[in-house]
């Protein structure tokens, strides 16, 4: 099954694997391992920046890179000037993200982000899960259905206008017309880490499982201590640019919003002192998705897939599905089934 933008929470684990591979911090600059990228303004931006959204690289001003043509938006990323000047302010690359993730895994490691996936997560656990999907394997994947109904919110509505950030960021790099064009061979076999993964739920949830009883499975570890920190410790929260709601990120995986403290000092993310540190007392959730856990992470997916890791209840939740919903994020048939695990848990 094609898990759309869920595929960010893999590319997140491992941006998060190959950077602390190479003993760096997500306070490193991008340009240190990646001259291009300083262009335009960005010599300056981290990795944590990048990967939480903050970095103003939601969309590109260049329209004529494709998806499917990795050098061709690298290139474009390099020349592109950020899109707003604040870092504590953020806004979803839809599609961005994942070229973004990959060049730096590409940097850090010497491979493309779908291979390091496969050699360092996937073969290791057995997961029925990749990103780039082998031409043996399309036999067996379901045909994505567009959603049967629409839905009218702010999201939707911005969308619809093709001057706003959120039209261009779901229109940047190019390609990908409609929804079902996601059933063609040649998108299935693309190595796309922002929303190509394709594979099991059991196999994404067992992922998510490691995560979540502290990154280590059978006997082997797959992540540190520091690595697993940088997932549960949020770096911006507030309102999303791009999706137009409320949103939160750790280094590339979604949390929950929840009530902030009151001393901004200490307590606002997007100020990048506290990465790999431990989280600040929070109050309530503003929302749900993840569970009653604030040390809850994960990625939703379009129409309606969702995985996370709660540390906390030491779980991994995946629901993925080929029916899709309207909208952006999970609705009713996946966070009816996390109601269902707490309740029984």
């Amino acid at each position: 099954m094609l898990i759309w933008s869920a595929t960010k929470g893999l590319t997140s684990a491992c941006v998060l694997h190959a950077l602390d591979r190479a003993g760096l911090a997500l306070s490193t600059p991008v340009a240190d391992f990646w001259p291009e990228f300083a262009q335009s303004g960005k010599a300056r931006i981290t990795v944590g920046e990048v990967v939480s959204h903050r970095a103003g690289l939601a969309a590109l001003t260049d329209k004529t890179a494709g998806l499917l043509d990795h050098a061709a938006v690298v290139r474009a990323v390099e020349v592109q000037a950020p899109l707003w000047e604040s870092r504590d302010e953020h806004g979803y690359g839809p599609r961005t993200f994942g070229f973004l993730a990959d060049e730096i895994v590409r940097r850090l490691s010497g491979k493309p982000l779908g291979d390091y996936w496969g050699e360092e997560f996937a073969q290791p656990m057995a997961l029925d899960l990749w990103i780039g999907l082998p031409d043996a394997e399309h036999s067996r994947v379901a045909q994505m259905l567009a959603p049967r109904a629409v839905v009218e919110d702010d999201f939707s509505k911005a969308l619809a206008r093709p001057d706003s950030l959120t039209r261009q960021a779901f229109s940047t790099p190019a390609g990908l017309l409609s929804l079902s064009a996601m059933n063609a061979p040649a998108m299935r076999s693309a190595s796309l880490p922002s929303l190509g993964g394709i594979g099991q739920a059991a196999s994404l949830g067992k992922f998510y499982a490691m995560l979540g009883v502290g990154g280590e499975w059978e006997g082997r570890r797959f992540f540190s201590r520091r690595a697993l920190d940088g997932m549960t410790t949020p770096l911006t929260q507030g309102p999303d640019k791009t999706l137009c709601a409320e949103t939160a990120f750790s280094a590339g995986f979604m949390m929950d919003p929840v009530d902030l403290p009151r001393n901004p000092e200490n307590s606002l993310p997007g100020s990048g002192k506290r990465e790999f540190s431990e989280r600040p007392e929070v109050g309530l959730k503003k929302r749900a998705l993840f569970g009653p856990s604030t040390r809850a992470f994960g990625h939703p997916g379009a129409g309606g897939s969702l995985a996370f890791a709660d540390p906390e209840n030491r779980l991994g939740f995946a629901y993925v599905m080929n029916q899709m919903e309207p909208g952006v994020l999970p609705k009713s048939r996946a966070l009816g089934l996390v109601q269902a695990l707490y309740n029984f848990a």
